[in-house]
């Protein structure tokens, strides 16, 4: 004859199962942290050394979070020796499928030098075109300078050329862009 099940011994047997699986999520926890964390900076480290001319330091050893207009921007300085070469600036802006995250190479001279995609959620085929590798829509700011330039797509009466079917995308790209220029202006060179 089977054991009647009670309440009290389902919600042991319930407590005994979440604190067993727990202690398995805390100890694969211990062993993917460092991995993961150092995947992250690896990858921080790529984007700054493609969005800034030759550096001799680690930048993002050197990250500092600067605030403007309510909003946080991780900036990452670049030296070559004791020089200031420029900073890298991580922005974000809400695109058509989700935030559009940035990292935006500024020289010391004001200079946008280059633009690397930290993240996007944009329809692949249209949207996902702000990545480099997908069109060349991020080579219009190589070598910008934003005092000159009407950041703005053509359709608004600016000087970007969006990527077709796609405006909202290219005007978060621009935005991000555009929010890493004035932090650069406003905050950093103050």
């Amino acid at each position: 004859m089977a054991k009647k099940s009670s309440f009290l011994s389902m919600t042991l047997t319930l407590t005994l199962i979440c604190l067993v699986c727990s202690a398995l999520l805390g100890f694969v926890y211990s062993f993917t942290e460092k991995p993961i964390k150092n995947a992250e900076v690896a990858k921080k480290n790529s984007a700054i050394s493609v969005v800034l001319p030759q550096f001799t330091n680690v930048p993002s050893e050197e990250e500092q979070t600067l605030e403007m207009d309510g909003k946080e921007y991780k900036v990452y300085t670049a030296k070559n020796g004791e020089d200031i070469i420029g900073y890298a600036i991580e922005s974000a802006s809400a695109g058509f499928g989700g935030p559009i995250k940035l990292m935006i190479g500024i020289t010391v001279d004001g200079i946008i030098h280059n633009i690397s995609v930290l993240s996007h959620a944009e329809t692949p085929g249209l949207g996902d075109k702000i990545d480099p590798r997908k069109s060349n829509f991020p080579e219009q700011f190589k070598g910008m300078n934003p005092a000159q330039t009407n950041m703005a797509v053509t359709k608004d009466g600016g000087d970007i050329d969006a990527i077709t079917a796609a405006t909202i995308s290219s005007r978060a790209y621009i935005e991000a862009v555009k929010s890493a220029v004035a932090l650069y202006n406003n905050v950093i060179t103050k």
